[in-house]
């Protein structure tokens, strides 16, 4: 049997915290490390306790969970935890800034326990969490929030092609669409993710489709 996936959970409310363990405990493929109350401890604890994962709330004293979010999972951490980000409403202001800051997806926080533990195992699989339709609607709502960058498109280094597909990922279509959709198999679809991931330096989709709107691929 593999390791189990080890999970730090970081909120400010002991009940969440609780409830969320007790889920997590139960089952045999997961195990909470570590909780606690605000993002400095998130920070304090990720080195000693080696967590796979963060569980971690946005709202919080001390240290917010973006700045927290940006410290253990931002770009230039030398060994950065995927944080999964989780929140009160599902457009709250403060979630496009965390999976810009390093997330690698979110929550809500009255989501169903089967969905809590499915969200784990998908960030801890090195996946995004959101669906295409849901990464859309939450970066859509923000994108006049959003500085393209100073790069033009033309300059991401990527093919005509990626560049088509990184386009419809951001529009939100699932690998399966975009395959019907450019007539090619679901299989080179996953090729060309991997190549747009890997040329842009991106860890998941949702940083893809931040980076789409970023640099102005899509408006």
């Amino acid at each position: 049997m593999s390791a189990p996936i080890r999970v730090l959970i970081c909120d400010d409310q002991a009940l969440i915290r609780t409830g969320f363990a007790t889920i997590i405990d139960a089952q045999p493929d997961l195990e909470v490390v570590g909780e606690c109350e605000d993002g400095r401890a998130a920070v304090d604890l990720a080195g000693p306790l080696n967590p796979d994962i963060v569980v971690m709330d946005i709202r919080m004293p001390v240290l917010d969970g973006i700045e927290a979010t940006r410290l253990l999972a931002g770009a230039g951490v030398a060994r950065p935890v995927k944080v999964l980000v989780v929140t009160t409403f599902n457009l709250d202001e403060y979630v496009y800034e965390a999976l810009h800051a390093g997330a690698s997806g979110f929550l809500l926080k009255d989501a169903p326990a089967a969905q809590l533990l499915n969200g784990i195992r998908t960030v801890a699989t090195g996946e995004a969490l959101l669906a295409p339709e849901v990464t859309r609607r939450l970066v859509g709502r923000y994108a006049a929030r959003i500085r393209p960058a100073e790069s033009a498109a033309a300059d991401t280094g990527l093919t005509p092609r990626e560049l088509e597909v990184l386009r419809l990922i951001a529009n939100g279509l699932s690998n399966g669409e975009i395959a019907a959709t450019l007539v090619i198999s679901p299989e080179t679809v996953k090729t060309y993710v991997s190549r747009i991931l890997t040329k842009l330096g991106l860890r998941d989709l949702v940083q893809a489709v931040v980076h789409a709107y970023r640099s102005g691929l899509v408006t």
